[in-house]
Formats: C-alpha cells, structure tokens, sequence
C-alpha cells in the first residue's frame, strides 16, 4: 500500500454529553416529550438539544449535561477520565456503542430520576472521515494510527486514535477536555496522521524498550 498522505485533520473538543434514548427521555421527561433542536454539531444529522439532565455518580453530580440529539438506541453517557473520577465512577475507556460491560449512574431532570445500570464510557479517541478521506490517507474503518497535533509549545502525539469511515461523516477528530487541555488546544487545531508501526500502540512500546537497552534501529 502506499504512503498515508499527510491531510489536517481538524480536531474537536468534545465536553460530558448524554445520547439517550427514547423510553429513557420519556421517563425523565414525560411521555411523548421530544428532545428540542438547539443547534447542528458538526456531524452530519447531530444537534444539540435544549434540555439538560443531571449526572449522578456515587461521589458526587454534574448539573447542566447537554443532551445530543437524535435518540439513540441506548442510553450513553461520555465522561473524561477527570470528570468520572470526581463523581466516583470508574473509567472504562470504550467506542462510543460499545456500552456492555459499563458502570451505570443516575440521570435526574427535575423530580425524576432514573438510573441506567450500563452506558457511562470514557469515549476512545477517534477521527470521523468519509471513504473518500480514507482513501486519501490510505486508512480503512476501524484502523487505529498516531495523530501528532499542530499547537503552540505543546504539540504531542496521540496514539490509539481508531479511524471511523462513512459516507455520512464529516472529517474531524474528536477528543475529550482532559486530551484537549493536554495539547493547550487553541483556535482550529488540526492535526495529521502518522505512519508509525501501522498504528500498534505494542510496537511503540517495543520501540522504546529496545532504546533503553541500547538498541538503535
């Protein structure tokens, strides 16, 4: 295959949120209650609802979460790794739908309160692209490569990003507030994909120990 050719890839910071679910909404919300349009985000068919729910964790809550529209199938929550730690709940970094397995908490809109068993993630780090995005950049779906971001002093290179194809997306790379604060992101921060070791995070490891023991490839 040839060289991955060296796009900017734009890169968005992505704050707590809840997708949820229909039955869930209506629990919360009352029945037949519909999330109500704010706002497009950046991808194609996702807004910003104008209702806010709060996140209970068993050490404490964040009031004011922002709800994202549509409805999802089921309900997830996406934290950072700081945000779940303040309010106790453990940090199990996953792509976002891949909910099995999760802790729960519990979501309050005013006197209604409902606790979902599954669905709070740290959402893994990851690029939206469309095919032809990804054939530029010779990536396919599910890939996982190194970002090196393009910031004032404190560029640094992110590993693990899982590349995420659909005719349906838009490009972007979207991170949460603890990896944006880690490269001081500021107005439009971009960054590009690197070809190391086809992405595998082991390699890398390998790479450093074999430094360390004086090995020079």
């Amino acid at each position: 295959m040839g060289g991955k050719m060296n796009i900017q890839i734009p890169i968005e910071t992505s704050a707590r949120h809840v997708h949820i679910s229909k039955e869930d909404f209506e629990a919360l919300y009352g029945k037949g209650a519909e999330l109500t349009f704010v706002k497009e985000l950046s991808q194609p068919g996702q807004f910003l609802a104008k209702e806010r729910i709060t996140v209970i964790g068993p050490r404490g809550s964040f009031i004011h979460v922002a709800i994202l529209g549509p409805f999802r199938k089921e309900t997830q929550v996406e934290l950072s790794v700081t945000d779940a730690r303040k309010i106790g709940i453990p940090s199990v970094i996953r792509q976002s739908g891949d909910i099995d397995k999760t802790p729960g908490c519990v979501l309050v809109n005013g006197h209604n309160s409902l606790e979902i068993e599954k669905g709070v993630i740290v959402a893994k780090r990851y690029i939206h692209m469309t095919p032809s995005d990804a054939v530029k950049m010779n990536v396919t779906d599910n890939e996982s490569v190194f970002v090196i971001t393009q910031s004032f002093e404190r560029s640094l290179i992110f590993a693990d990003v899982v590349v995420r194809v659909s005719p349906q997306y838009r490009l972007a790379m979207h991170v949460d507030t603890d990896e944006a604060n880690a490269f001081a992101s500021e107005n439009n921060p971009s960054g590009i994909i690197l070809p190391l070791f086809d992405g595998k995070t082991y390699s890398l490891q390998k790479w450093t120990e074999e430094l360390q023991s004086g090995i020079n490839r």
